[in-house]
């Protein structure tokens, strides 16, 4: 089922946010004159017959000879967007457009909107299957979990260009790299953490897999029924895989039992934390309450229990942003060549991250700023010389 739209949404057309996406905020432009007829000749018929013959001949000068190499597709089904959750594809269309725009600005990366009008998973991956000769790297965004994890598994076993579901591994990236600014802070090691997750969805799951893999002691998961454990009933196939390798200690209960004595709480549930629960995390706690707009616990109320606090939102300190991540990833992945992203990729764009931000580190400066210059030609070189 579909979000409706509420029936007090005020739908002002003069508003400024309205004028700036009229028409869209997207346009295709070409790279070579066609000014007269001889580059009329060049560019189109006859001349590029000869290119189409080439690479019918030898199927890698579509990599060098078309704009394959520098385009993505921004693919989604329109069912988990921003924070409005199944609004439809036509409705996503403005988030997919700003996708691409963010390809473009900071990595110098086209990419084109993909919004399909179907929820079934084979539908999906057999249309970006067939569509994938003309692009460089598919970006999955905002499909909602569990099927997002299928789809993404079979297309990434499917094609010989990188797949990458932005909503789990740009999210996992940029936190990765907070933390690890956060324990440089308090001069703390990775592998002493207790880790909660509040959120066992897309970002959840793809966060508990990175910082599992970075060496983090033990990552406890909680979602809306309580914690995740070996034994739990009605367990998905991707929360019974989380409990096979979380929660080490065997905790049972709800998010107040998980939070008991955690070092960490990473919330990205889109719910609400009570303080009450802050109050049983060991001293010096670090807090990610990442849901957007509104964060699972406020920031003034998270730093009454914990040292650093970092939001989904760009008007606190330390707003944990995927656009830290995934366009030097293409941009990286794109250069290399890669047919694939790994987690040895991921690792580098984090450290990348964090790299940065070290050199003016502070309890409310542990990410670089989303608009800092540096961010994505730092993490695509260091993408590139993983891959």
């Amino acid at each position: 089922m579909r979000l409706s739209v509420p029936s007090h949404t005020v739908i002002d057309l003069q508003d400024p946010i309205f004028l700036a996406h009229r028409g869209g905020k997207l346009r295709t432009s070409t790279t070579v004159p066609l000014d007269s007829r001889e580059d009329l000749s060049v560019a189109y018929t006859p001349g590029v017959a000869r290119v189409c013959e080439a690479i019918a001949a030898d199927e890698s000068l579509a990599r060098t000879h078309t704009w394959r190499s520098n385009v993505v597709a921004v693919v989604t089904d329109g069912t988990a967007v921003l924070g409005l959750g199944d609004i439809g594809p036509a409705a996503s269309l403005p988030v997919m457009e700003g996708k691409a725009a963010l390809f473009r600005q900071f990595a110098d990366v086209d990419a084109v909107p993909i919004c399909l009008d179907t929820k079934d998973p084979d539908e999906i991956v057999a249309a970006v299957a067939a569509i994938a000769p003309s692009f460089g790297g598919i970006n999955l965004e905002d499909i909602a979990a569990p099927r997002c994890f299928d789809i993404e598994d079979r297309l990434k076993a499917r094609l010989d260009i990188p797949v990458f579901h932005d909503d789990q591994h740009g999210t996992a990236v940029v936190v990765l790299a907070a933390l690890t600014n956060a324990l440089r802070l308090q001069d703390r090691r990775a592998e002493d953490l207790t880790v909660t997750i509040v959120g066992a969805g897309a970002a959840g799951v793809a966060i508990t897999k990175i910082l599992t893999e970075a060496g983090v002691g033990d990552v406890i998961v909680c979602d809306s029924t309580g914690i995740v454990h070996e034994g739990r009933g009605r367990l998905n196939s991707v929360k019974a895989r989380l409990a096979t390798f979380t929660n080490r200690t065997g905790r049972r209960g709800d998010v107040t039992a998980a939070l008991r004595g955690a070092d960490v709480l990473v919330g990205v549930s889109g719910g609400s934390i009570p303080e009450s629960a802050l109050e049983g995390m060991a001293p010096n706690a670090i807090v990610f309450a990442l849901a957007n707009p509104t964060p699972e616990v406020a920031p003034e109320t998270a730093l009454r229990h914990a040292a650093i606090v970092a939001t989904g939102r760009s008007d606190y300190p330390n707003q944990i942003n995927n656009v830290l991540a995934f366009p030097g990833i293409f941009r990286g992945a794109l250069d290399a060549g890669a047919p694939q992203i790994t987690e040895a990729m991921k690792l580098a764009a984090a450290r990348a991250i964090a790299d940065i931000a070290a050199e003016d580190l502070a309890a409310d400066r542990i990410v670089p700023s989303p608009l800092d210059p540096r961010v994505a030609p730092a993490v695509a070189a260091a993408v590139k010389a993983a891959a």
